[in-house]
């Protein structure tokens, strides 16, 4: 058992993914397809911004050999559906040029790990651009694709070659793992990238800054949540004060007694 930094971090989930052996190997094992590249950017974002919003790729890697770009996104969002399906369409705009050819020169394909889980609980997600026949069978046209992969809903279910490396991402999230559960040697090289001692000042202190940005956005959303609440309990005061109000005139009870039990003034009761 050693103890290692949560791969949840983005600086240390770039740490270990921005390696290009690793970076190809996890590919590889998510998509099926081997590329070959001689760097992962950081930090990718396209000048000038396509659309409204900047986007900023996490992992970006281009294989101009095969013809692929392939990116990877770790963070979680309440929107990530929508989110990396705008990145994804990003990196297919960004590429054409001219009217004359809506082809791009690369196929896209994006892989999201979802390190903190996802509401439908579920392993792997695949959102398939190829165009499907009624019968189910496809035609190989824009073969664009994005994967979700979930770690924390592995299962002896998932299928290999997914199952070891989504196991390995689930279980450096409590900061330790049994190096012995893990036969992949690129797996075994991350852990050796992500043990405790082997994490610089630097990386601690922007772990740091991810943590706090993290508690300062559960806490501004368990306030909306309450003010939330607070909000709906009192529009129901409000509402049975009024109903009670209503009741009593039906029931001939004198205004100001009514006025003087629902703190109501007299004009509103009248216009009940």
């Amino acid at each position: 058992m050693i103890e290692v930094a949560p791969l949840r971090y983005g600086v240390i989930f770039q740490k270990v993914f921005s390696k290009p052996h690793i970076f190809t190997a996890f590919v590889k094992d998510i998509l099926g397809i081997e590329i070959e590249i001689d760097k992962v950017e950081t930090e990718k974002s396209f000048s000038p911004a396509i659309g409204n919003v900047e986007s900023r790729f996490d992992l970006f890697a281009q294989d101009k050999k095969n013809r692929l770009i392939v990116d990877i996104q770790h963070k979680r969002y309440k929107d990530h559906y929508d989110r990396f399906l705008h990145y994804h369409c990003v990196a297919l705009l960004e590429q054409i040029t001219s009217s004359a050819n809506y082809k791009p020169d690369m196929q896209v394909y994006t892989i999201v790990v979802l390190t903190s889980g996802d509401k439908h609980k579920t392993d792997i997600l695949i959102t398939d651009f190829r165009p499907q026949k009624l019968d189910g069978t496809y035609i190989t046209e824009t073969q664009h694709k994005i994967v979700y992969v979930c770690p924390k809903y592995v299962t002896d279910e998932t299928p290999e070659p997914y199952q070891e490396w989504l196991k390995a991402i689930n279980d450096s999230l409590d900061k330790q793992v049994e190096e012995s559960d893990y036969h992949n040697e690129v797996i075994q090289e991350i852990f050796s990238l992500i043990k405790k001692d082997g994490i610089s000042p630097t990386e601690y202190a922007r772990m740091k800054e991810e943590y706090s940005d993290e508690e300062y956005m559960q806490e501004q959303t368990q306030k909306a949540r309450n003010e939330g609440m607070e909000k709906g309990r009192e529009a129901g005061r409000q509402e049975g004060v009024l109903i009670m109000a209503k009741n009593m005139k039906e029931a001939k009870v004198a205004m100001n007694l009514i006025s003087e039990v629902t703190c109501l003034p007299v004009e509103q009761i009248e216009g009940l």
